[in-house]
Formats: C-alpha cells, sequence, structure tokens
C-alpha cells in the first residue's frame, strides 16, 4: 500500500463564505493557484471537526471512494484585518495556523437521492465507513455527498468520531455498533455490505489506521480540556478506529437489519 501525502498549501485569498455548512467554511484560493474549501480551527467544533474531516477523508480515499483531494492551510493574521464581515474576521482571526482544506469541485452538485448516481458497492462502503466512523451526518436532510463528472464523491466528515467531544469516557464507545445507521441516505442503494466489508478489510489494517492518526498535527490535538496526552489521544483514536474494524461483521449485520 502507498505511503499517504498530504500537501501543505498557503492561503493567499479570501473568496466568500459558504453559508450552506453550519461551521461556515470558506472558498480560498492558495499559492497552487487552486480553490478550496478551507474548515476553519476557529469554527464552533474546532479542532476537533478538522481532526474528524481529515480521518474521515482519509479513510475513505484508502477504501477506494471519491473525497477531493485534502490539504493542510495556512492561514495568516492579514486576512481578519480586511475582513468587513465581524462575524468573519473573528473567525479568521480565531483560525490563523494550519487548517485544513478540501480542493472545490467547480460545478459539482448536491447528491439528491431520488435522482443522483450513486452505485450499490460504492453506497454500501459509504454505509460501513459512516458506521466506523460514527457519521450521525449523512441523511436525506443533509447528505454531504455530490456527484461529479457522473461520480459520488464525500464531502465534510466533521461530525464523525462524536466520542471526542467527552474524553472522559471515550473507552465506552468502544464496544458500541451505530445503531444511527437507520437514518443514512445511502442505506437503500447498500446491497452489497458483505462484498464491501470485504473490501475494506483488504486495505485497512491497524497499520494503515497508525499511518493516518499520525498524520494528525500536533497542534490539533492540545487540548485543555482533558488530561489525556496528545500521545494518549492518538493511541486513544487508533483503538477506537481498530474496535470498529473488528466489528465490521456486526455493522454490516446492523445495517442489514435497519434496511
Amino acid at each position: 500500500m502507498s505511503k499517504i501525502e498530504i500537501r501543505t498549501v498557503e492561503v493567499v485569498q479570501y473568496l466568500q463564505p459558504l453559508r450552506e455548512g453550519g461551521s461556515l467554511p470558506g472558498l480560498v484560493k492558495a499559492d497552487d493557484d487552486f480553490l478550496y474549501v478551507l474548515k476553519f480551527r476557529g469554527a464552533g467544533q474546532g479542532k476537533k471537526a478538522l481532526i474528524a474531516e481529515l480521518i474521515g477523508g482519509l479513510l475513505a480515499q484508502a477504501i477506494g471512494l471519491k473525497v477531493p483531494e485534502l490539504v493542510f492551510m495556512n492561514l495568516d493574521d492579514s486576512f481578519s484585518k480586511m475582513e468587513p464581515d465581524e462575524e468573519i474576521q473573528d473567525l479568521l482571526k480565531f483560525s490563523v495556523g494550519l487548517n485544513l482544506g478540501l480542493h472545490f469541485l467547480s460545478g459539482a452538485i448536491i447528491y439528491d437521492p431520488l435522482v443522483s448516481i450513486a452505485d450499490s458497492l460504492s453506497a454500501s462502503k459509504v454505509v460501513l465507513l459512516d458506521s466506523m466512523i460514527t457519521n450521525i451526518d449523512r441523511t436525506v436532510k443533509n447528505t454531504n455527498l455530490l456527484n461529479w463528472n457522473k461520480e459520488l464523491w464525500l464531502i465534510d466528515h466533521g461530525a464523525s468520531l462524536y466520542f471526542h467531544h467527552n474524553w472522559n469516557n471515550w473507552e465506552a464507545h468502544l464496544q458500541r455498533t451505530f445503531p444511527s445507521i437507520k437514518d443514512h441516505v445511502l442505506l437503500e442503494r447498500a446491497n452489497h455490505l458483505e462484498e464491501a466489508a470485504k473490501a475494506i478489510q483488504e486495505v485497512i489494517n491497524q497499520d494503515k489506521i497508525r499511518e493516518i492518526i499520525s498524520l494528525l498535527p500536533e497542534d490539533w490535538l492540545i487540548d485543555e480540556t482533558t488530561s489525556l496526552t496528545t500521545t494518549e489521544r492518538r493511541a486513544a483514536y487508533v483503538a477506537f478506529l481498530s474496535s470498529k474494524l473488528n466489528k465490521i461483521d456486526v455493522l454490516v449485520k446492523e445495517a442489514i437489519h435497519a434496511k
């Protein structure tokens, strides 16, 4: 398996807020001349949303799903000084440093379960991925899916891994499944769950999980609300994802029952 590499780019222009998202991401231009959707460290769920976004996106890519390129994005303090909107000004000010960007897919269409494209195997992989990362935010009301170039693309995993919002009892989540899968927008199309589980097990193991967690910037892991060290928190993410991988057959059964 190839080594995961993430580029780091500099934000050179803040273009506009994208008000569809609750966390007010922004459309920006980087020094590589590409456009990105920038997820801000200073937004509501802060660095934990960026952690969930990075882990979810990299796992999706590893199992063969389409995700816009993820990049680290440096934001300097000059942008907040030029922004007239006070809400966005504060967001930019509190987001100076390393943020996360997704390559902007120009012309992409928001996924509509009635008319959009999603083959059964891909749908099954998405359902199991979201079960593993406890993604509560892929429903009919908010699909967080796009169709681009007649393919299914995944965006916005920031609401995943909700165990990390309370480190005092994170270990209680290790044995849990994901009953919320019953509300998943792709569940109806997920008719190859056993095949998808095998495909996931072929490419995801503890080494791959450790590699993904090793890519989390140390700065994002600093959290004054817990006594856990950054090393201990990395180990917790590995333990959580490994426990879900080990229970993937149970997650398959849960999804089939939900159907």
